[in-house]
C-alpha cells in the first residue's frame, strides 16, 4: 500500500507554526511514503481591502532546508493551496506566474459569498438549519465558479461547510438535496481534465464523503488524492489508510499523487 498526504500545511501557511521539515518527520513516523505541501496561498487580505503579495523564496528556501533534512527517506512534493481566489482572479494568476515549478495545486474555497459579508465558514454561528442550507447553496455557486476557472489539480475538500456546522455547532446536516448542483460541479471538472481530494478530515467524516465519491465516480472521474489538512504533526497522515478502503468501496481502483503537476497513479 502507497501511504501520501497530499494536504499539509507548515509555517509558510498562516493558521500553522511547524516548519516543513517537522512535517515530514511526522509524517515518516506515521508511515508515509510521500508528502506534498500544500500551504495556502490568498490574493486578498481577508477584508478584501489590499491584495497580497507571496513570499515564493521562503516557501521554496523552506521546502529546501525539509529536502537536505529527510534525504531520501521519503518523497516530498511542493505544492499550493489556493484559497479565495474568486476576489481577484487576475492577480491570483500573476502571482501564480511568479511561483517556483510547483508538483500540484489545490483550489479551495473556505468562504461565503458577498451577501454573507465573505464570511469564513469557520466563523459561521448559525445554528438554524434551514438557514445553513441557504448557505451552503451560496457555497456551491462559488465552488462551480472555481470549477469553472479551473487552474488548479484537484478541487479541494467540496463538502467543507459540514466540518463546521457539524464538528463545531453540533448540527447533522449533509448535502443531501444538492446532488443537481454536485453533479455540475463534477462534470465541469471531469470535462477539464480535473479531480477531486478526499479530504480526511483528520480522522472525522472525510470532505466529500462516499455518497459524493461513488457519483464522482460513477459520473468518470479518476483523479483522486488523498490529504489531511494536517496543520500540527499530530494529524499529519491521520486516516489515510482508512481512506483507502473508502476508496474502494466506491469503485475506486487507483489514486494519485502529482509530479510537475502530472498525475502519478498508485494501485489501492
Amino acid at each position: 500500500m502507497y501511504l501520501a498526504d497530499y494536504h499539509l500545511h507548515s509555517r509558510v501557511s498562516p493558521d500553522a507554526n511547524f516548519s516543513m521539515t517537522e512535517m515530514a518527520e511526522a509524517a515518516l513516523a506515521a508511515g508515509m511514503d510521500e508528502i506534498c505541501f500544500t500551504d495556502h496561498m490568498e490574493p486578498m487580505t481577508a477584508d478584501r481591502k489590499e491584495r497580497v503579495p507571496y513570499d515564493w523564496a521562503g516557501l521554496s528556501r523552506e521546502f529546501q532546508e525539509a529536502r537536505e533534512a529527510m534525504g531520501d527517506r521519503i518523497r516530498l512534493r511542493l505544492g499550493m493551496e489556493l484559497g479565495e481566489i474568486l476576489w481577484d482572479l487576475p492577480y491570483t494568476e500573476e502571482l501564480m506566474a511568479q511561483a517556483p515549478p510547483l508538483d500540484f495545486v489545490i483550489g479551495s474555497n473556505h468562504v461565503l459569498s458577498e451577501k454573507y459579508g465573505d464570511i469564513d465558514w469557520y466563523y459561521y454561528r448559525s445554528t438554524d438549519e434551514d438557514m445553513a442550507r441557504e448557505a451552503i447553496k451560496d457555497y456551491l455557486v462559488l465552488e462551480k465558479r472555481m470549477a469553472e476557472w479551473g487552474q488548479f489539480d484537484v478541487l479541494g475538500h467540496l463538502t467543507l461547510p459540514l466540518r463546521y456546522l457539524n464538528e463545531n455547532l453540533g448540527l447533522h446536516m449533509t448535502f443531501d438535496g444538492f446532488e443537481s448542483q454536485v453533479e455540475e460541479i463534477f462534470r465541469i471538472l471531469i470535462q477539464k481534465g480535473l479531480g477531486i481530494e478526499v479530504n480526511t478530515n483528520r480522522g472525522h467524516t472525510p470532505l466529500p464523503d462516499g455518497k459524493w465519491l461513488r457519483m464522482y465516480r460513477d459520473m468518470g472521474g479518476e483523479i483522486i488524492t488523498l490529504g489531511t489538512d494536517a496543520h500540527t504533526p499530530e494529524y499529519v497522515g491521520k486516516a489515510v489508510r482508512e481512506n483507502h478502503a473508502l476508496l474502494k468501496s466506491c469503485g475506486f481502483s487507483r489514486f494519485c499523487t502529482f509530479q510537475n503537476r502530472e498525475p502519478v497513479w498508485h494501485t489501492l
